[in-house]
């Protein structure tokens, strides 16, 4: 088997994240290193052995991987058809040095729900535009691996608060095309952000990141009806580019913007 070495790395604009790295390796091994980040990994296809403060650890497919920073560890692959693996490195705004004790105890959590939602933070980050989604999914992915290291800690339950979900709201309404990240959000109406995303949802059934979106795509409907093109109207409503007007559009209206445009408003209206 020839060897693989396909990587792709890349900063998003979202706080908290310092780096998204993707790999195929097969016959690559990672010596002893550390890193200044905490190392948040999921592997889609094979497993990694690695040894983290002379402990020997492994990553089946079922698991979530949490590296602290400053402490060595290596990686290699366990089959000879390599690993497939998603990294996340993330700076102490969402896991404190406190937690790194805890951590090297325990680097590999067996829990669906969060690799779910690592899976979905994953998607999210690697779409241009959709930076509020990626911060509402970091806040909770962060905050469920607090829970599982601090296993007594309480604030996972929905505290419903319809005052600060309708301050938020008006947040986002007062800013639709000039958007709003989380962080910007949560000290305007002091609220911790992943309080400020429960209590939102809780509230109208819908993410901050969904009711955004869906307000850019209604006002783009207008313009559209008025005879302006996509990538015009893109710029406008807040969206990154002619792509990701077109890819929530047809999410929430059934065709594309272009279309929607030339049939004169009749397809997809509800």
């Amino acid at each position: 088997m020839v060897a693989q070495r396909n990587v792709s790395a890349w900063r998003p604009q979202v706080p908290g994240v310092v780096e998204v790295f993707h790999a195929h390796f097969t016959e690559y091994a990672y010596p002893m290193h550390v890193h200044e980040a905490w190392t948040l990994l999921i592997v889609d296809d094979g497993a990694v052995r690695y040894d983290l403060d002379r402990h020997e650890h492994g990553t089946p497919h079922d698991t979530v991987s949490l590296l602290p920073p400053h402490v060595p560890h290596n990686g290699s692959p366990v089959t000879p058809d390599g690993f497939r693996k998603r990294v996340i490195y993330l700076d102490g705004s969402h896991l404190p040095d406190d937690l790194i004790g805890a951590a090297v105890d325990g680097p590999d959590l067996r829990d669906p729900v969060l690799r779910l939602r690592v899976g979905q933070l994953h998607a999210a980050l690697a779409r241009p535009g959709d930076e509020l989604e990626a911060e509402s999914r970091l806040t909770l992915v962060g905050e469920r691996l607090r829970s599982h290291l601090r296993p007594g800690a309480t604030g996972s339950a929905i505290r419903r608060d319809p005052v600060l979900a309708r301050r938020l709201r008006e947040l986002l309404d007062e800013r639709v095309a000039q958007g709003l990240s989380l962080d910007e959000a949560s000290g305007l109406v002091q609220a911790h952000p992943a309080h400020l995303v429960r209590t939102f949802s809780a509230a109208y059934g819908i993410a901050p990141h969904q009711y955004l979106n869906a307000r850019r795509v209604d006002r783009a409907r207008g313009l559209l009806l008025a005879g302006r093109g996509p990538a015009d109207v893109a710029a406008v409503t807040g969206f990154h580019d002619q792509a990701h007007l077109t890819r929530h559009f047809k999410k929430l209206v059934g065709v594309t913007p272009g279309r929607y445009r030339d049939s004169g408003g009749r397809a997809g209206r509800t």
